[in-house]
Parts: structure tokens; sequence; C-alpha cells
């Protein structure tokens, strides 16, 4: 379980992540990005340009204190439609929600974020959390492919 320390440190690196790109360049200003952090795992999502958009946006995070690993998941290409992230919203609840009324899953311990379609899953849990929760994830709805984004608990 993650600590209340823990909780701010993320909000701290998603926020002074999210400006350091935006200040990296103008093109990554108006670009659709986000940044997802669970115990410094940090998880860039979104769609930019061009490939080197895409790496400027990593390198632009990459010393950050407290970041230990980065996961970059943004796609070359125009930004998704509004619509496309108001299903995003909807599938992510709907994955939640599964994770509550599965007992398998321990939903407080993994963060579910969505972005056109695809279900990235971000926490710390023993492997047969993780692949439990890839089962649950699959089966909603809407959901294109899972991308496991997970530390994992050893003897657990």
């Amino acid at each position: 379980m993650r600590t209340p320390g823990g909780w701010l440190d993320d909000e701290i690196i998603e926020r002074m992540a999210s400006r350091r790109i935006d200040a990296a360049d103008e093109r990554l200003a108006i670009s659709h990005i986000n940044v997802v952090s669970y115990d410094g795992i940090v998880l860039l999502t979104g769609q930019v340009e061009s490939q080197g958009l895409r790496d400027l946006a990593e390198q632009s995070v990459r010393e950050i204190r407290k970041i230990r690993k980065i996961h970059n998941e943004i796609q070359i290409g125009g930004a998704i439609s509004l619509v496309a992230r108001g299903n995003d919203n909807w599938i992510q609840t709907k994955v939640k929600a599964q994770f509550l009324a599965d007992e398998d899953v321990d939903g407080s311990r993994i963060k579910v974020f969505v972005e056109d379609g695809i279900v990235y899953l971000i926490g710390t849990v023993p492997r047969v959390e993780a692949d439990a929760a890839v089962a649950v994830a699959r089966t909603v709805f809407g959901v294109q492919r899972v991308v496991k984004v997970f530390d994992y608990l050893e003897n657990a």
C-alpha cells in the first residue's frame, strides 16, 4: 500500500514532468501527452508528430528525482478525438469497477490509465495478482490491449 508521502511524490513527479515536457519544445506543449506516476514508475502516453518529439519528451523527464523507471508509450500520430478520450474514461471506470468485484485483485495497489482503448496497469503487486488484473481488464468491452507496467513483489 502506498503511503501518503509516496502518493505526494507521485503527484509532484507528474506535475514536474508535465511542465518539463511542455518547456522542452513548443510542439510538445501543444501535443497530447499524459504523465502517470506510481511509486516512481513513470508512464508516458499520448500522441506526438515524430519520433524525435517522442524521444525528447522522455529525455526531458529523465533527470527528475525519485523517478525509478520510465515507460514511454507515446504514439507517433495525431491526437485522439474528444470522443475517444470520453470512451477511455468510461473504460477506465469499468476496469476499476471490475477490480472491486474481483477477489483476486486488490484495486488499491493498481493504478489504471486508458489511452485510445489501451489499458495501462501500474503498481507493485505479486505476479499472480498482476496476471489476474490483466485477465479482468481484458474482459471489459472496448479494451483494445492491456499493457503491464508493474513492479513485482517477490515471494508474495
